[in-house]
């Protein structure tokens, strides 16, 4: 199961504060920026699989271990951080294992077959490992540190050095020009606008009735359920195929991008209004094929569709069509069948809530909303020994 220690490391992302030695319009995090990126990764990869293969799940596992090397190194100024692992990058990619060794300690890597830990020394050490994975990541950290900076600068354009800093990701960003995706984002068309799209739901904050420490947005909670979902399904499925363990990632990373319409309705509302969860979703399926699915190139609505329609609901694809199904069976578990977990993401929604609750709660920053959400999923995977430990903050402090 995944350790408290790690869920409390993947949180430590949102109390990282970026840009914070500049003006700021709005709050900048760590977790934030890692959720957008992996969002941009994934459109970078679709593109560039068109001209080579790109190894999926060498993609997550990547971005994964680069988002835990961050929140290790916490917010290092980039310019500092290159410096630093040019100087002393052995010794520092060292540190940043020992920290996490015993935290990762159980777990696999999916690609290989690894301890995850052995698999995140080999891909911090060797730097040829996952070669254009690794530059679609790069790329996508880039892009998304760009979009970032585009709103630092136009808060205070005539602060000194701001300049410097604007030429600096312009000409990294220039060293990827030959990723069509870069090149599409760049043009300023439709690629760009989702790219927008995606950032705006970091304007929007997870249990606005109550403060919570750390705030967290719903871009930063659909890159935790993503890893959530990501690691559970290897402690909860028989060997998944890699079409599984991929759909699971991203059908978890896109699950609340319709919120960017709707906003955050919290679950009470959705409970206790008869019929509501039908006409949310009504609206949200007329949002996406209205607003949403024409920013994409054709060739991706299809499974974006598959990813955000019946989402916490087990599915395959049988004769191009998606069909609900109760359980994932050995036959269907093959990337013909392309398979998704959708209980399984909806445990993983669940533990990020639950967690997102308890920490602030840790704090001393309590509500009655918070004290409901911590007993009722406590209460309902109590009788559960492959889900209680990991919804008890006993021994958590």
């Amino acid at each position: 199961m995944i350790s408290t220690e790690l869920v409390k490391r993947i949180f430590e992302a949102a109390s990282i504060q970026r840009w914070n030695d500049h003006v700021r319009p709005v709050e900048l995090t760590e977790l934030d920026k890692q959720s957008h990126k992996m969002l941009i990764a994934y459109m970078l990869a679709r593109f560039q699989e068109q001209l080579q293969k790109i190894n999926w799940l060498q993609l997550i596992e990547g971005g994964f271990f680069e988002f835990l090397q961050r929140v290790v190194l916490t917010d290092i100024k980039p310019p500092v951080f290159h410096y630093l692992m040019k100087k002393a990058g052995t010794e520092l990619n060292r540190y940043v294992l020992e920290q996490v060794k015993e935290e990762l300690r159980g777990l696999v890597s999916l690609s290989t077959g690894r301890p995850l830990a052995d698999e995140m020394k080999i891909y911090l050490e060797d730097s040829s490992y996952g070669a254009v994975e690794r530059r679609i990541l790069s790329a996508a950290h880039y892009l998304a540190t760009k979009w970032e900076f585009d709103l630092v600068y136009h808060a205070f354009p005539k602060m000194y050095g701001i300049e410097e800093t604007k030429r600096e990701i312009e000409d990294k960003i220039e060293d990827y020009y030959e990723l069509t995706g870069v090149q599409k984002i760049l043009l300023g068309g439709k690629s760009h606008h989702f790219v927008d799209l995606l950032s705006q739901l970091r304007f929007q904050k997870r249990w606005s009735k109550t403060p919570r420490i750390p705030q967290t947005t719903v871009l930063g909670h659909m890159l935790v359920v993503a890893l959530f979902s990501y690691l559970l399904t290897p402690l909860l499925t028989k060997k998944p195929c890699p079409k599984r363990l991929y759909n699971n990632f991203f059908s978890a990373l896109f699950h609340d991008l319709p919120e960017v319409y709707t906003r955050d309705i919290i679950s009470p509302v959705k409970r206790r209004v008869a019929g509501l969860d039908r006409v949310i979703l009504e609206y949200e399926k007329k949002k996406l094929e209205e607003k949403i699915l024409p920013l994409l190139p054709d060739s991706w609505q299809e499974e974006v569709v598959y990813f955000l329609e019946h989402q916490f609901d087990n599915r395959i694809v049988e004769h191009g069509r998606c069909k609900v199904v109760e359980e994932i069976t050995d036959e269907m578990n093959t990337d013909e069948f392309s398979p998704v977990d959708g209980s399984l993401v909806k445990i993983a929604d669940e533990m990020a809530a639950y967690w997102e609750a308890a920490i602030s709660v840790s704090h001393g920053i309590r509500s009655p909303h918070l004290e409901e959400a911590i007993s009722s999923l406590e209460s309902k995977y109590k009788k559960d020994q492959r889900f209680s430990p990991i919804f008890s903050t006993k021994g958590y402090s």
